[in-house]
């Protein structure tokens, strides 16, 4: 599919990668690796040319279509969800158009022997044939399937993408790209705005997908889950193995144990041969052999160990002063968006010290309750913030924040006072941005590099309570341990909202969980919630599923209810099915017939409120399969 032969970017006179060379072939699914800054979201834009290299060839298949999700994506405005999806079917669109047209003439013409009238017929043949060939009867059921997979409701179907937030914007953005039948799918970041059923139903469908898929990730499940293959680049160089994240780690550490018994190895023949030489040297019987021994020290080849990018940013949060007992109490408070009410009755005190993690589905109030603790939403009921309290707050878009035409050190040298303004560049150091690295513009660091600026950026501003959102979003792996070793170590308050468990393991002391409007409090850390829960990880807990009890218990009769109920549900959806499927059958028999005699097919008594009232009934059958379908997963 794509050949990728000696690939070289250099940015300021340094190499971002040199002379880089692999294959994409179909059913490649290569999670891209490596630290903040290492060049993944740029081979990315190389991939999808829309930039080019300083050196190198990338060569494609004939016809091959690319498609690419952008970490920043920009819409037209005005569109609704559905409109803006259909944009992935642009050549449909085009042929629908043309159709309106044709069929608008042939019902104004009355000149029917004419070769205008006949050949109007055969544009409609043809145009109708390549309509159906490019699947023109179906794009709208698959595109509603794909939304309602990404978590939208048949209700968000006709709202204008301009009232939705960023993260279900980006959802629209990958529906196109997953519907648009690309051979190449280029992924920056997929999961960063998706709650975990949605990654779950992202994961089932890449892994069906036929084609090549490259993404950028740092979830570490999301690429055990999804990838085949792995690539890291690291140091200007890539090392590609055929194995997911995990099994590459450990290949990666056992071929370089391998290396450094081979080279220490070698090294010891090399030692034993100098001495030789030296010893032969002193005897002019023995200057041939010596020489010869020269020549063959000249000629080996040295043994190399692959090097690592081993340098991480250096947190440490400082405690500004010591404030009150009682940080924060919350008392009926509540929140509505709209007729939507987010959040109801809530009654939370935060405690001096206290490491709290706030957990549950997207969209039940986490990023709210934050927001209202921090005094950026208005709401009911009341919230007082105790004495001696300073708080810091990292908003899930807090890279968002920072100005794009600034420099970096600029964006902290306006962001500091007087007290602090000398250690800016001392800060700017310990999270990896030293050197003339600083005067770099805002507007081209990564997104991983945004956030360490954003992070560094707080600890210009004194806090004892830290209330965090989503942090590790864009971090790499490697960074995402060095913060929770710095928020282990905080002296202070903590308030986090997480999805990722390896990252709350260990950092927190309770936990509460967010669910219809109320918060449920779990006294423990993250591994005792799960345990409550009797759920393996955050996933079973997102799709509602529990471990069975290894104990049987006898049937009750709320069981047997409940088991009664499921057989008349799953009954009901297989009829629903049946009658889905045999209307399918029968427009596309209509739809065949209006392609082979268009003119005899429309003139049968009742063709239109015959061939309507059965596209009216499947929609009805498959908002009603939906619903059956929903109650069936919750029960």
């Amino acid at each position: 599919m794509l050949n990728i032969h000696n690939l070289s970017v250099a940015f300021g006179g340094e190499y971002l990668f040199e002379e880089i060379a692999f294959r994409l072939n179909g059913g490649d699914r290569v999670g891209l690796i490596g630290k903040n800054g290492a060049g993944k979201s740029t081979l990315l834009k190389l991939l999808s040319k829309e930039m080019a290299p300083d050196s190198g060839t990338i060569a494609k298949e004939k016809d091959i279509k690319i498609g690419f999700l952008k970490q920043d994506i920009d819409f037209e405005q005005g569109r609704t969800v559905l409109d803006e999806s259909y944009q992935a079917f642009a050549e449909i669109k085009a042929l629908e158009l043309q159709l309106d047209k044709i069929n608008q003439e042939l019902a104004e013409r009355t000149d029917y022997e004419s070769e205008g009238y006949n050949q109007l017929m055969v544009d409609l043949t043809d145009v109708t044939h390549r309509y159906e060939i490019l699947g023109g009867y179906n794009y709208q059921g698959d595109t509603e399937k794909v939304l309602i997979g990404l978590g939208f409701k048949r209700e968000d179907f006709n709202k204008i993408t301009d009232t939705f937030s960023g993260g279900w914007r980006m959802r629209i953005e990958l529906a196109k790209l997953l519907l648009q039948n690309n051979d190449v799918l280029l992924l920056d970041e997929p999961t960063n705005h998706l709650d975990i059923e949605s990654i779950i139903w992202l994961e089932q469908f890449l892994t069906n997908y036929s084609g090549a898929v490259v993404i950028v990730s740092h979830d570490k499940m999301f690429l055990d889950n999804v990838t085949n293959r792995t690539i890291e680049i690291s140091l200007g160089r890539i090392y590609d193995y055929n194995k997911p994240y995990s099994k590459f780690l450990l290949l990666r550490k056992e071929i370089k144990e391998q290396q450094l018994n081979a080279q220490k190895n070698q090294e010891k023949q090399i030692q034993q041969t100098e001495k030789l030489i030296e010893k032969f040297r002193a005897k002019a019987s023995k200057a041939s052999m010596a020489q010869s021994l020269i020549k063959k020290l000249d000629k080996l080849d040295r043994i190399e160990v692959d090097e690592e990018d081993n340098s991480v940013m250096n947190v440490r949060f400082p405690v500004s002063v010591t404030p009150g007992k009682v940080i924060a109490e919350l008392e009926d408070l509540s929140k509505s968006y709209g007729e939507k009410e987010v959040l109801k009755c809530i009654d939370l005190l935060v405690e001096r010290g206290s490491k709290t993690a706030f957990v549950g589905q997207n969209g039940q109030g986490k990023t709210t309750l934050a927001k209202i603790m921090v005094g950026e939403l208005d709401h009911g009921g009341h919230v007082k913030i105790g004495h001696n309290v300073q708080i810091g707050y990292f908003a899930q878009n807090q890279a968002e924040y920072l100005d794009g035409s600034k420099t970096i050190l600029d964006t902290m040298i306006d962001a500091a006072n007087e007290g602090n303004r000398s250690k800016v560049r001392d800060i700017l150091g310990s999270f990896l941005f030293r050197g003339d690295e600083v005067d770099k513009y805002v507007k081209v660091l990564s997104g991983g590099e945004r956030n360490r600026l954003a992070l560094a950026k707080m600890l210009l501003q004194p806090f004892n309570v830290l209330v965090m959102d989503e942090p590790t979003n864009h971090l790499d792996i490697k960074s995402k341990n060095v913060l929770k070793q710095a928020l282990q170590n905080f002296e202070g308050t903590l308030v986090l909202v997480s999805h990722d468990r390896d990252f709350l393991q260990g950092l927190t002391d309770r936990v509460y969980e967010f669910k219809n409007g109320g918060i449920k409090e779990y006294l423990g850390d993250i591994d005792f919630y799960l345990e409550q829960r009797r759920a393996e990880d955050f996933r079973k807990i997102e799709k509602g599923e529990q471990k069975v009890q290894v104990q049987k218990e006898k049937p009750k009769e709320n069981d047997y209810q409940a088991q009664k109920k499921l057989k008349s549900l799953k009954n009901k959806l297989s009829g629903v099915e049946k009658k889905i499927s045999q209307l399918e059958k029968d427009i596309a028999e209509i739809d065949h017939k209006l392609l082979m005699n268009y003119d005899a097919t429309i003139a049968e008594a009742g063709f239109f409120d015959n061939y309507q009232g059965k596209k009216n009934e499947l929609e009805t059958l498959m908002e009603n399969w939906e619903k059956l379908s929903q109650e069936l997963e919750e029960l």
